[in-house]
């Protein structure tokens, strides 16, 4: 966009093209029909394109005029709309967060750490699932408060971002009554017949895993790998096979999905951060996530 381009001149034109004339959009806008005509001629001037042509006694779009109408439609009916968000906003204060999730950290383990802040007056709690890059982007670019993930943010030189523990769960196994039953005598070498679910490479738990069967030496009997947790939690509790799960959020997983537990994993933990752009947080419901940990 031309450093030259005004807002102003692009309402003139907006105006001039929903009234359909030069003349009608000086009246409505109460102003002399040369100056609207010399505002609108700046804007066609910044833009390098002629935005209206004679037709008849009047005036239409060319297609770049009809694309800039489409563009102003949307600014404008945004500007229409400023003034109630302004009052809305003053007349009930909000405690805003936007946390990004990264869709490797269990749904339930990120709403247990969200839990501190879920009592606070008029929250407005606004989450986004994706791939930790993108979400770290999107923090750098300052669209995220912060993003919980189940691994530090990697170094980056180009990115200044921070990871701030949140605290960590030991891992065990879960399933319907009926698998558990069956995996429970001679666990954990049970697991190389019984079927197992596990989350896909992409999470940081599935390396643990991978190396607590190594080291148990046992080959997995596995029948299914799920990029998301709660998919392979709901399939797991329908009898797909065993499970793997943080022993954090135990209670809800059984109260929820009416499976029971099988035995740990002995050392195989999962960990969980808040990575933000300040080494020392200032965002108050970040510091009370933090707080709680």
């Amino acid at each position: 966009m031309s450093v030259h381009f005004n807002y102003k001149h692009l309402y003139y034109f907006w105006v001039v093209a929903k009234e359909g004339g030069i003349t009608k959009a000086a009246d409505k806008l109460d102003m002399a029909v040369q100056t609207v005509s010399a505002q609108v001629r700046e804007l066609e001037k910044s833009l390098g394109f002629a935005l209206l042509k004679p037709a008849g006694r009047g005036l239409v779009l060319t297609e770049a005029g009809t694309a800039a109408m489409k563009q102003a439609d949307l600014i404008f009916q945004i500007g229409e709309a400023l003034p109630s968000h302004v009052r809305n906003a003053a007349s009930k204060p909000m405690a805003r967060l936007t946390v990004g999730i990264c869709d490797s950290l269990p749904k339930m383990v990120a709403h247990r750490l969200l839990l501190p802040i879920m009592s606070v007056k008029n929250l407005k709690l606004t989450c986004y699932e994706g791939e930790l890059e993108d979400l770290l982007g999107d923090l750098a670019l300052h669209r995220l408060d912060v993003v919980l993930s189940d691994r530090a943010a990697p170094s980056n030189s180009n990115l200044k971002l921070y990871s701030h523990a949140l605290g960590a769960s030991d891992i065990a196994l879960y399933g319907t009554k009926s698998w558990v039953k069956a995996a429970r005598q001679h666990f954990p070498q049970s697991l190389s017949s019984v079927p197992i679910l596990l989350p896909t490479a992409h999470t940081a738990m599935r390396d643990r895993l991978d190396r607590w069967f190594e080291q148990q030496h046992i080959t997995p009997n596995v029948v299914g790998e799920f990029e998301d947790s709660a998919l392979l939690q709901t399939f797991g509790a329908n009898g797909m096979g065993i499970f793997p799960a943080a022993e954090w959020v135990q209670e809800d997983l059984v109260s929820q999905y009416g499976v029971s537990r099988l035995g740990a994993c002995t050392g195989v933990k999962e960990h969980f951060f808040a990575i933000g752009t300040e080494r020392k947080v200032h965002h108050p419901l970040v510091q009370s996530l933090l707080q709680h940990k």
